[in-house]
């Protein structure tokens, strides 16, 4: 038998982690001595909370490190460990997104921003459009997006968005994806719909779609200083996306703001 202190040694986890992850039930030493409440622990534990050291070290809650050291299932437990790395892969991807934004935005010397004027003559397109959360944006035009490709076939354009004000202002709006069709069908959610003629400006957002908001920024700031706003719906249109290339940094996303043009 060893006692704590030896243990501690030999695992590298501190006397209070010991003591924590036995009231947690993770850890239980292999005998306590019931007079004085002394934890003894043997030899055959060593490996196991090894493995606990290694899975903390990974964030993995205390409730998840439960499940993969009692699961008698070497499969459960490599499902349960690579479902914990994907989600540090992704938390990773936003930290990495983060800092290009907030470099972006401290940048002394920023790129202009390009932006084109551009009239938009009214077109009949294959639709989904719904009211949606703004949290749920991405699930929602995931599954809306492989429905209208599967209703269109071969794509001959782009697809685009429309986004109501009510969605950026109130985290909740209307929302339509649209696919350009010479013969829009009816099929599941998809309906023939036609949108109005529009002048924008447009301006191109190049990378990953969650710092967009620093080019409508941008895009925001050059309308306030160079033309009329206009309170209708914003329009993106998606050039190239994640089903065109995996690599985030190839997307290329047009995003327009209704204007009124005077000349």
């Amino acid at each position: 038998m060893l006692a704590i202190g030896e243990f501690s040694r030999l695992t590298h986890l501190s006397v209070k982690t010991l003591r924590r992850y036995h009231e947690a039930g993770l850890l239980v030493p292999a005998a306590v001595d019931q007079a004085t409440g002394y934890r003894s622990y043997d030899g055959y534990q060593i490996p196991t909370a090894q493995v606990i050291h290694r899975l903390r070290e990974l964030d993995v809650p205390l409730a998840d490190v439960r499940r993969i050291i009692e699961s008698g299932d070497p499969d459960r437990r490599a499902a349960l460990v690579s479902d914990h790395l994907a989600r540090l892969e992704a938390e990773l991807d936003r930290t990495r997104s983060a800092v290009v934004s907030l470099r972006r935005l401290l940048d002394p010397d920023p790129v202009p921003l390009s932006v084109e004027l551009r009239a938009v003559p009214e077109t009949t397109v294959a639709a989904i459009e719904d009211d949606v959360d703004s949290d749920s944006v991405a699930a929602w035009f995931a599954g809306a997006l492989a429905e209208l490709d599967a209703a269109i076939g071969t794509r001959t354009g782009p697809p685009g968005g429309v986004y109501d004000n009510s969605l950026f202002e109130e985290g909740q709006g209307h929302v339509l994806l649209h696919l350009p069709a010479a013969d829009p069908p009816r099929r599941g959610r998809v309906r023939p719909v036609t949108l109005p003629a529009v002048e924008l400006a447009v301006a191109t957002h190049v990378g990953p779609h969650d710092d967009a908001d620093i080019t409508y920024g941008e895009l925001g700031s050059w309308v306030v200083a160079n033309a009329l706003a206009v309170a209708g719906p914003v329009r993106e249109t998606y050039l190239v996306g994640p089903a065109d290339d995996p690599d985030p940094a190839t997307w290329r996303t047009e995003i327009g703001w209704p204007i009124f043009r005077m000349t």
